[in-house]
């Protein structure tokens, strides 16, 4: 049997892969939730994700495991407009005409811009198409550098600047280019006269982790069942222990941990089960107290405001906000999806990202977190009606991303930590170098399917994984809007 920590998009991909190879698998979940990040409220209609989400054209992975799940039909490809606020003025910025309007910038500026987000270098005066291909090349240089040396001044003070300070505060001047540019590359299909394609899901992500459930088994994943030990010995991983809260009392649940190669501690709950490898798919900081690998990779927290509304607010889908407000964005998912899939509802995110537990937000509790945004939105539009609101979730998660620093790379933890753990130990969680140069629903599917090939092969006759390497694959986000809170 091979044991999978954590009931995340990864952790899934990993049983699902596996499975498909022949191999038994258990996921255990330490939460009562499956999902992670991926997680849903309910609505007066489809549920709804606690952390937006949605698709760009370049995450082929994830659409691939929807048609294999027979959701291939239930992919929509919709435009997601976006546009900027400055200065107290909502400056859309999908079409050709409205980045030509938009009076931050100059025509040289956008200019300079444009040609680096179609991944052109035009300094020297000669184009080169190939010069941001390797973003590794990057790692070390800070965005700002890179972006007044490819571009110009303006276009970091007054374009990017802004966005890094909401996505990053104090940390920005940190960032590494390539993360940056990962973001630009990761930009999808666009209509030209329209704005980008993004797709979501007919019934919202929900329906895509309903259906990896399904096709894993219910049977074959346990919630409310932290791992709490990984043993290894002579070298090689032996067994999981897990604690079940309280003790199994029934025959039927002991024939169950029997069937499963497990032990059982009636007194404290735990079950121990054999494993011939074992993924962990979680935070680092779960890897390191099972198996004392530490992992260098800081993480920000996120905090995500669902606000129920009855009138619209914005006119467009994703709107980053330029000044110093007590959120980066505002995200109205019903100007992206329609909102009779939600009862008639108006549905408003607001996003922030934190990236000390020490910070004034994160110390605050949701209803002075209701106040000061609701607050700041009033401030911003004058005729927003604060009693339209009749419902504002507000989900948390203290790691929600990695601070993609410069040298990230070399901070990554290996699929397969055999050196460093022992033999059948694998890491399939954020810190991997799928979800390289930036998270991803899509980065936690391919981290799965990585560690399920390496193990298929390991133990299986011989086959081996189409990806092998511990390269990274090219993931990332959209810089002009889409970054959504995605995890394993």
């Amino acid at each position: 049997m091979i044991g999978v920590v954590g009931g995340g998009i990864a952790g899934l991909a990993a049983a699902y892969r596996l499975q498909e190879r022949g191999h038994d698998v258990q996921v255990f979940e330490a939460t009562g939730d499956i999902g992670g990040l991926a997680a849903t409220y309910e609505t007066a209609g489809d549920d709804i994700e606690k952390f937006y989400h949605h698709l760009s054209k370049s995450e082929e992975t994830i659409v691939e495991l929807a048609e294999d799940l027979g959701l291939g039909d239930r992919v929509e490809w919709r435009v997601g407009t976006n546009g900027y606020y400055v200065d107290g003025v909502v400056h859309p910025l999908d079409t050709p005409w409205e980045i030509l309007a938009y009076p931050h910038m100059s025509l040289y500026d956008k200019f300079r811009l444009g040609m680096l987000t179609l991944g052109v270098d035009v300094r020297g005066g000669i184009p080169d198409f190939d010069a941001y291909d390797d973003l590794a090349a990057y790692e070390d240089v800070t965005v700002r550098e890179f972006v007044e040396e490819h571009t110009t001044t303006s276009v970091y003070e007054n374009f990017v600047d802004p966005l890094l300070d909401g996505k990053y505060g104090d940390r920005k001047d940190e960032i590494s280019a390539a993360w940056f540019l990962g973001r630009v590359r990761f930009r999808g299909e666009r209509d030209p006269l329209r704005g980008e394609i993004l797709g979501y899901f007919d019934g919202g992500f929900g329906a895509l982790l309903d259906a990896l459930v399904d096709a894993v088994g219910r049977e074959n994943i346990s919630t409310n069942a932290p791992v709490t030990d990984l043993t290894v010995e002579d070298g090689q991983v032996q067994s999981l222990t897990v604690d079940h809260g309280e003790a199994q009392e029934s025959a039927e649940a002991q024939e169950s941990s029997e069937a499963q190669g497990s032990s059982e501690a009636q007194e404290s709950g735990e079950t121990t089960h054999d494993v011939d490898a074992a993924v962990v798919a979680t935070m680092p900081n779960v890897l390191e107290s099972l198996t004392g690998y530490a992992c260098e990779i800081d993480f920000q927290g996120a905090v995500c405001g669902l606000a129920t509304i009855e009138e619209s607010l914005l006119d467009t889908y994703w709107l980053n906000v330029a000044h110093d407000a007590p959120f980066g964005a505002l995200i109205e998912h019903t100007n992206f999806i329609e909102r009779e899939r939600y009862g008639g509802d108006h549905l408003l995110y607001v996003a922030a990202y934190v990236q000390d537990s020490e910070e004034d937000l994160w110390q605050m509790d949701n209803d002075e977190v209701r106040e000061a945004w609701l607050a700041e939105i009033e401030s911003m539009f004058p005729d927003f009606d604060r009693p339209a609101v009749s419902e504002f979730r507000i989900a948390r998660n203290p790691r929600a991303a990695p601070i993609y620093e410069r040298g990230y790379l070399d901070l990554v933890v290996p699929y397969h930590l055999d050196t460093e753990v022992g033999e059948g130990v694998y890491y399939a969680g954020m810190a991997s170098a799928a979800q390289y140069p930036e998270r991803s629903l899509n980065g936690g599917i391919l981290a799965g399917y990585e560690v399920a090939d390496r193990i298929d092969a390991a133990l299986g006759d011989g086959r081996q994984s189409d990806s092998a390497g511990d390269t990274a694959p090219e993931a990332g986000f959209d810089f002009s809007g889409a970054d959504g809170v995605e995890n394993e």
